[in-house]
């Protein structure tokens, strides 16, 4: 088996923290024109220290994406003003913050994902982790330098239903931010709100007599 044989399909997606989803949204949804595709949102993860997130996605064209983690109640590490690029890790900064900076690279099957958990198994960066999230699974280790490098491949098509999903996960999650004190319930609170909102909005439309 050549090399050749298992050929990575780019950049599946780069990700950072946030501290303001609600600019991060209107800067690539709203200012940049790059719509939202895919949301996870996680309660109760992992250790007892780890706050409730939501993990989100902009398609950046070419299959690729830039995501974003958003901790709710996480205190700023470093000022978040324009230009600060969270530079300089200190020891006061949380192990689950750094890994949310990480690289994903696209594989196209299970094969290959197996093929590269070979490679790296029996080098000097072993695989850390191999987890299977919603609709993708990935491996985990982190290169020469301590960056965390992801290998992922698609479990199955993401469904437009799942867009639209995303999009109110988001849209909530910006009303819950602007006022103050946002949590995960109020995310979600505000989410199943959104839905019904929408829902009678639709019913609405569809039984306006058409001209």
């Amino acid at each position: 088996m050549t090399k050749l044989d298992h050929r990575v399909q780019g950049v599946d997606h780069t990700a950072f923290p946030t501290f303001d989803p609600a600019g991060t949204v209107r800067f690539y949804r709203d200012v940049l024109g790059f719509p939202v595709v895919h949301s996870i949102c996680a309660a109760g993860w992992g250790p007892e220290d780890h706050p409730d997130f939501i993990h989100f996605f902009f398609d950046i064209g070419n299959d690729d994406r830039i995501a974003f983690f958003y901790y709710f109640g996480l205190e700023p590490v470093h000022g978040h003003g324009r230009g600060d690029v969270y530079a300089g890790f200190g020891p006061e900064v949380p192990e689950f913050f750094v890994r949310s900076r990480h690289l994903a690279i696209h594989v196209e099957n299970e094969v290959d994902l197996l093929e590269y958990r070979r490679r790296l198994d029996v080098s000097d960066w072993p695989v850390e982790m191999q987890i299977k999230h919603e609709t993708i699974e990935s491996i985990y280790t982190h290169d020469p330098n301590g960056y965390m490098v992801e290998f992922t491949r698609a479990m199955r098509p993401i469904t437009p239903q799942e867009d639209l999903d995303a999009n109110l996960t988001i849209d909530a999650l910006l009303d819950v931010v602007d006022e103050g004190e946002p949590t995960f319930g109020k995310l979600l609170a505000r989410k199943a709100e959104l839905i019904v909102e929408r829902a009678a909005e639709w019913e609405l439309a569809q039984a306006e007599p058409r001209r």
